[in-house]
């Protein structure tokens, strides 16, 4: 019965005492499970690939001449709004995903294991990280199909691709964190759909923001979405940095200092 302790006892030790090289093995082992489970369920992929097509088109051909005369014209516009739009609204996957998982007890059979504690979330993370990847480059290709040449060139492109990556990912943490506090994976969806959807339609992402009523210029100027889309439209069609690629990248960390360090302590309480 002692030896039956001791063993759990060391493990915990162990875990809690994880270094930097330690941690990031462990994590990229966990994120090679989520892509494990991406390739045996490609049916999860649906979101990404899928939703990137349909905006697109259905968007620009709705919105493209009342806005700007005619769909050539604003797909700068467009483009990057749904592509910021798109791939945000894919992290929302990660939280329903990891309440899914822990209600299947996945991850009770994680904690047994003497690896470091935010393995398992930073893996789960980091799989997610491919779906940011395939609706970019989706939304990108698609734009480009209809006729949209950045002027910014293909080096801009890249880098704007990979700073909504980076965003994506780290809001992806408040939404694990949601799914780590939240009692079924519907609730996670319904939360993150309510608090997200606001920030993503009441932006710039659709219409310049000088065409909104004053109240609403207001929000949408401050809105932290806006600042991301206006980034990525000033990388491609400018090929320029701005003040809001700084903020933008602040505010990514800002969020990933926050709650990263919240959905490991919940996860942990849950352990």
């Amino acid at each position: 019965m002692n030896q039956m302790k001791i063993i759990p006892a060391a493990d915990r030790q162990l875990r809690k005492n994880a270094g930097l090289g330690q941690t990031v093995r462990n994590s990229l082992t966990m994120a090679g499970r989520g892509l494990l489970k991406i390739r045996r369920t490609p049916e999860q992929l649906f979101d990404v690939t899928l939703q990137p097509i349909i905006f697109t088109l259905m968007f620009t051909y709705i919105f493209g001449g009342a806005i700007s005369g005619d769909v050539k014209s604003y797909l700068p516009v467009i483009i990057p709004g749904i592509l910021v739009q798109t791939v945000i609204t894919t992290s929302i996957v990660t939280g329903v995903q990891l309440r899914e998982d822990m209600d299947k007890g996945v991850f009770d059979r994680f904690k047994s294991l003497p690896i470091a504690r935010i393995a398992p979330l930073a893996g789960a993370l980091l799989a997610d990280t491919v779906r940011y990847t395939i609706a970019t480059v989706l939304t990108f290709s698609m734009g480009y199909v209809m006729g949209y040449r950045p002027d910014g060139g293909f080096a801009y492109v890249v880098l704007s691709g990979l700073l909504v990556i980076v965003c994506s990912w780290s809001i992806s943490w408040i939404f694990a964190f949601f799914g780590v506090i939240a009692r079924t994976a519907s609730s996670v969806q319904g939360i993150s759909m309510l608090a997200l959807f606001p920030l993503t339609f009441l932006s710039n992402a659709f219409v310049p923001v000088n065409t909104l009523p004053d109240w609403l210029q207001w929000f949408a100027k401050i809105n932290p979405v806006s600042h991301l889309i206006t980034a990525v439209r000033r990388l491609t069609n400018d090929g320029a940095f701005g003040w809001d690629f700084t903020v933008t990248l602040i505010g990514a960390a800002v969020i990933v200092i926050i709650f990263a360090p919240l959905t490991v302590r919940a996860y942990m309480r849950r352990a």
